[in-house]
């Protein structure tokens, strides 16, 4: 790791890329103590699990639950009790259940402080792009993902930085169809974490890599 102010990027160049359980860890991390926090179908579903105990986040689910817990395993799964993904999880003391709309119109009324979503794209304004590829073989889920994205108050998204061909996520400007626009906080990947804004990307983590190296396969502008 080199050695950067507080203001300057950590570089990790001797870690990385990080895993899909090694990043969900990083951003259980950001997420403060108390918080009401919705976790997106997918990956970001893996954060439940690296939530440190005795923090108070609540969890949310757009399909009716509050105080989920942890993937269920073995015994504990039941078929009836699953996130927004349909994968069987545990409940928390004081866990509670409620009608689909009413889950709806906390995600939409500002009740959420957090919500982690996966992405195909963002661009370098926060701009969201989640729930179609526009292929003609893909199935557009965008799900409760637009709700999520103008209701919390903080949007992070947890993405691999480049598809399966090597290309950019992190882009000047989404190619697909929006979910949100200028809404991403913070953008968790593998090579590093990100906070899009108006002037350019600003770079707080890198892993594997260094920003330079970043600067040459990325058409955004990095600031650091």
């Amino acid at each position: 790791m080199t050695n950067a102010s507080a203001a300057d990027p950590v570089e990790h160049t001797g870690r990385g890329p990080l895993t899909t359980d090694e990043l969900a860890a990083r951003v259980a991390r950001d997420i403060p103590p108390g918080s009401y926090a919705n976790l997106g179908i997918g990956q970001p579903t893996r954060v439940a699990e690296h939530l440190p105990p005795g923090a108070g986040i609540v969890l949310h689910t757009e399909n009716g639950m509050l105080g989920m817990g942890p993937a269920a395993v073995g015994a504990e799964a039941d078929p009836d009790l699953t996130n927004a993904g349909k994968v069987p999880v545990t409940e928390l003391p004081g866990a509670a259940y409620f009608h689909h709309a009413d889950s709806f119109a906390m995600m939409r009324g500002g009740h959420l402080d957090v919500c982690v979503l996966g992405a195909f794209e963002v661009s370098h304004h926060g701009d969201l792009a989640n729930w179609s590829t526009g292929d003609p073989d893909a199935i557009p889920a965008v799900g409760g993902a637009m709700d999520l994205a103008v209701g919390a108050r903080r949007v992070l998204v947890m993405m691999g930085l480049f598809t399966r061909d090597g290309m950019p996520k992190l882009v000047p400007a989404c190619t697909y169809p929006l979910t949100g626009a200028a809404c991403v906080s913070t953008v968790y990947t593998d090579h590093g974490v990100f906070e899009p804004g108006p002037k350019g990307v600003r770079v707080r983590e890198t892993y594997g890599v260094t920003v330079a190296e970043l600067r040459s396969r990325l058409l955004v502008d990095l600031l650091t």
